[in-house]
C-alpha cells in the first residue's frame, strides 16, 4: 500500500504528511502510537484489510494518542501504555502533566484525542509483539521504549527527535524543553538507550537512524 514501508522484520512505517513528521509503527499485529487526531482516516485507512491485536502509546502527548481511540474502537482491540502515563490517557489531563507553556495548552486543544481506558498498564520487562518494553521515563512521566535484541531494533518515542522540532530537518536533537517535564532525567534515558548499541532506531520524529556511533556520540554530547 502506498504510504506503508518495511523498516525491519514485522515493522512497518505508516506514512504521514510530511514524511517523517510524526510516525506511526505497526509492529507485527500493534500498531505503536496514533499521531494526532486528525491523522485518524489516514490511519485507518493505511491500516485497511489488517488484523490488530492491540494498540499501543509511547507516551502521552496529544501528537501520540489523538487517534488512539478510533483506532481501538475500529479494530476493537485494547489500548496498552507504560503505567505512569495510563492515567493521563484515561482522564485527558495531558497538558497538565507537561510544563506550564502555552504551546502545550495550544498542542492539546488542536492535536488530543478524546480518552480510552488503558487496558494494559506496562512496566519494564513486559513484552510486546517481540519487543521488551524499557522504561524511559523524562519527557513524560510513563514514557516508554521498545527494544528488539535480536536485530537490534529500538522504538524509542521522543526521548530523542531524529529532525530538528522546527525545520523538520533529518539529525539528532533532544526534545523541545518546553515539552519535557523533566529534561535531565530524559538524558539518562537517551544515554542508557544509546548504550544499547541500537542498529536502527525509529522516533516518534524524523526518519529511520541507523548510525550507533552517531547516536552515541549525541548522548555523550548531553549535559549531565
Amino acid at each position: 500500500m502506498p504510504g506503508v514501508k518495511q523498516l525491519a522484520a514485522g515493522v512497518l512505517g505508516l506514512g504521514g504528511f510530511p514524511p517523517n513528521a510524526i510516525n506511526t509503527y505497526l509492529v507485527e499485529d500493534v500498531l505503536v502510537d496514533a499521531a494526532t487526531r486528525h491523522a485518524r482516516r489516514r490511519i485507518l485507512r493505511r491500516l485497511r484489510g489488517r488484523t490488530l491485536a492491540a494498540h499501543v502509546v509511547t507516551h502521552a502527548h496529544p501528537d501520540h494518542q489523538g487517534a488512539s481511540r478510533a483506532v481501538c474502537e475500529h479494530f476493537g482491540v485494547p489500548l496498552w501504555a507504560g503505567e505512569r502515563d495510563a492515567d493521563a490517557l484515561e482522564d485527558g489531563q495531558l497538558a497538565a502533566r507537561q510544563p506550564d507553556h502555552l504551546l502545550n495548552r495550544l498542542s492539546e486543544r488542536a492535536f488530543a484525542g478524546p480518552t480510552h481506558r488503558v487496558a494494559r498498564r506496562l512496566r519494564e520487562g513486559d513484552r510486546v509483539a517481540g519487543f521488551v518494553v524499557l522504561d524511559a521515563p523524562g519527557h513524560s512521566a510513563g514514557h516508554i521504549a521498545l527494544w528488539r535484541e535480536r536485530d537490534r531494533t529500538l522504538i524509542l518515542g521522543d526521548v530523542l527527535f531524529g529532525c530538528h522540532p522546527l525545520t523538520g530537518a533529518s539529525g539528532l536533537h533532544e526534545p523541545p524543553g518546553f515539552f519535557t517535564p523533566d529534561p535531565t532525567r530524559n538524558r539518562q534515558s537517551a544515554r542508557r538507550l544509546a548504550g544499547l548499541e541500537p542498529a536502527l532506531v525509529l522516533f516518534g520524529h524524523g526518519p529511520p537512524w541507523r548510525d550507533p556511533e552517531g547516536l552515541a556520540r549525541f548522548v555523550r554530547s548531553l549535559e549531565a
